[in-house]
């Protein structure tokens, strides 16, 4: 056996305390004799929580031997709240002591970088693994065996019952729903995710009509009876009735038949998918990952697929899926589909127009456009976050899983770590909110006059009366409603500033600092200096038989910390889209100047 190093791990504390554990602390010198699996994760991460269903197995397969302990250790602010930690426990069916560690004392302790990382601690004490990110587990499980075998025989391997105590839930008709959909019965079907079924309700909002699925934990088709869930989460309604359901610990879709009352599986394999598998094909083939939210886009079903960042679609008619937006690796970029990035998208809500989405990592509202280029309306990246209303530049939003569109034109953004309904209105590029004190809102539905949210930690519906204003029907030109700028014919010099804010330099470390994707509506506006390139100016080349029309520009710029002492510099993404609406006229402008960033931005 390879001789390890002896590094003696740091005992644990944390000023939010322990839970699971009945009310008692724990040391890992209580535990010395015990193989410890420290795994710390914050609870808004997608690859924690595929990390927490991955030592599912260990907790089963080396019950008296091993002791997984998770320490949270939050990225968001409302993740600091004990409350938000404990909800989030039970909520993801937590079935091991946690601590909470609010100021980060323990992951500082360890020298902890990324969510998650497991650290395993041998019977003596002693640092022996550490593992970054997901899929770890057939090494954890390798290494508990070796560790299993060695300290038996040195007579250092302790056996004994977990220090597991599970917590007693309420009573509710709900507990930590998803998604939500309004049926043409007047009534709502919602997922209530952490009891693994689907709950049909009366036009209150509260009363159960019936339930689907078995309430168990797994994938088995049949009768809404029989049938099994592993904590579904989005809803859409097809055509024909049928509503498809993402499934998502099960990586799969499922389609209810309401009529008929039967489940099946429509698309998936029933395992999390591997980077190196293929990215389209017949749907039962194809490996899904944390399919969060669904909705019917343009006669496909468009899937935000939270887990490998990205939008994939299911085609009903031919039964194949395919990857539709995003390049799988984790940030906030816009641009054609197949170059975008995305951070988790967790929520989608689709317009004739415009398929928007809630990108839940990167605090961003986003959609994507019919000529299939991804824009971002509010965000900047992944971690700026809190709760600002205003300009869309300057807006922040706070993890937000859930997006519903209103029939002006605007769209409600359920704002889910700022316990707040927030609006954005593409008109007047303007973020306001519009209700707070809600318990983690994931999403919201059109009833009437109204709006009914999901408050997923409050265990309930609430019905919100929307302002008069976003009840008013809006056309695709009404989107774009300010006063055209008058432009010349012919070449127009565009010009986007960006300096570099106060104590930060440009980030050209892998490759230009900068980004600018420029299209128009209708395409024909633009004979030259669309598309994508580095350079913040170009000239555009706008023709004259088009006398009116929108110039979409989006610029992205990279900076970090200027400090030379530093070697491990924060870095920042700035990012910001205009929808500009423009009127050709001889006596028109020839330039068009911008800002994305100064010294004094935030």
């Amino acid at each position: 056996m390879v001789k390890r190093a002896r590094i003696r791990a740091p005992e644990l504390a944390g000023r939010g305390g322990w839970i699971n554990t009945g009310g008692r602390e724990l040391s890992l010198a209580a535990l010395r004799g015990r193989i410890v699996i420290l795994d710390f994760w914050t609870f808004c991460c997608i690859n924690c929580l595929h990390a927490l269903d991955e030592l599912r197995e260990l907790e089963v397969g080396h019950p008296d031997t091993v002791v997984i302990v998770g320490v949270h250790s939050p990225k968001f602010a409302h993740e600091a709240e004990h409350e938000a930690v404990l909800d989030a426990v039970e909520r993801n069916a937590v079935g091991h002591p946690v601590l909470d560690d609010p100021d980060l004392h323990t992951w500082g302790q360890y020298a902890i970088h990324a969510w998650p990382t497991l650290v395993v601690v041998d019977p003596e004490g002693y640092i022996v693994a550490q593992h970054a990110g997901e899929g770890h587990t057939h090494a954890i499980e390798a290494l508990v065996r070796e560790l299993e075998a060695e300290h038996a025989a040195k007579g250092t391997l302790r056996r004994g019952d977990t220090p597991y105590v599970a917590p007693e839930p309420e009573a509710t008709v709900l507990r930590f729903p998803g998604k939500l959909l309004a049926l043409p019965s007047g009534g709502f079907l919602v997922s209530d995710t952490t009891r693994h079924q689907l709950v049909e309700l009366g036009e209150d909002g509260e009363t159960p009509v019936r339930r689907i699925g078995s309430g168990a934990r797994g994938l088995a088709d049949g009768p809404a009876e029989r049938a099994r869930f592993n904590e579904p989460q989005g809803l859409a309604l097809l055509p024909d009735g049928s509503v498809i359901v993402a499934d998502t610990v099960n990586h799969v879709l499922r389609r209810y038949d309401a009529a008929g009352g039967e489940v099946t599986t429509l698309a998936g394999t029933g395992g999390q998918r591997r980077r190196d598998e293929p990215r389209s094909g017949p749907a039962r083939s194809v490996s899904l990952s944390s399919p969060w939210d669904v909705a019917e886009w343009r006669g496909r079903v468009w899937i935000a697929m939270a887990g490998v960042h990205q939008l994939w679609a299911y085609d009903p008619r031919d039964g194949t899926l395919a990857v539709t937006a995003g390049t799988a690796d984790e940030g906030l970029v816009d641009g054609p589909r197949a170059e975008a990035l995305f951070a988790q998208p967790s929520g989608l809500a689709a317009t004739e127009e415009r398929l928007w989405v809630a990108d839940s990592e990167a605090s961003a509202l986003r959609w994507v456009d019919l000529d299939g280029t991804v824009r971002t309306a509010v965000g900047s990246g992944l971690f700026d976050f809190g709760h600002r209303d205003g300009p869309a530049g300057q807006a922040l939003f706070q993890h937000p899983l859930g997006v519903t569109a209103l029939p002006d034109g605007s769209v409600a953004v359920s704002d889910t770590y700022n316990n707040a309904l927030r609006r954005y209105d593409p008109r007047t590029g303007e973020v306001s909110t519009l209700a707070t004190d809600l318990r983690e809102p994931s999403d919201a539905v059109l009833a009437g006059d109204d709006v009914v949210v999901v408050e997923s930690a409050g265990h309930r519906l609430t019905r919100l009366r929307l302002p008069a204003e976003a009840l008013r029907p809006a056309a695709l030109a009404d989107l774009t409603r300010r006063e055209p700028t008058e432009v010349a014919p012919g070449a127009l010099r565009l010009d986007v500033t960006f300096e570099a804010p106060a104590g930060q330099k440009p980030d050209s470390r892998y490759g230009p600092a900068t980004r600018l994707l420029v299209s128009a509506t209708p395409p024909e506006l633009l004979q030259g200096g669309e598309g994508a390139g580095s350079s913040l100016s170009r000239v555009l080349q706008l023709n004259s038989v088009v006398p009116t029309g929108v110039l979409h520009v989006s610029a992205t710029a990279a900076s970090c910390d200027d400090d030379p002492g530093n070697l491990h510099p924060a870095c920042h993404l700035h990012q910001r889209s205009w929808t500009i609406p423009v009127r050709l006229t001889e006596a028109g402008a020839d330039s068009l100047p911008l800002v994305l960033a100064g010294p004094a931005d935030e």
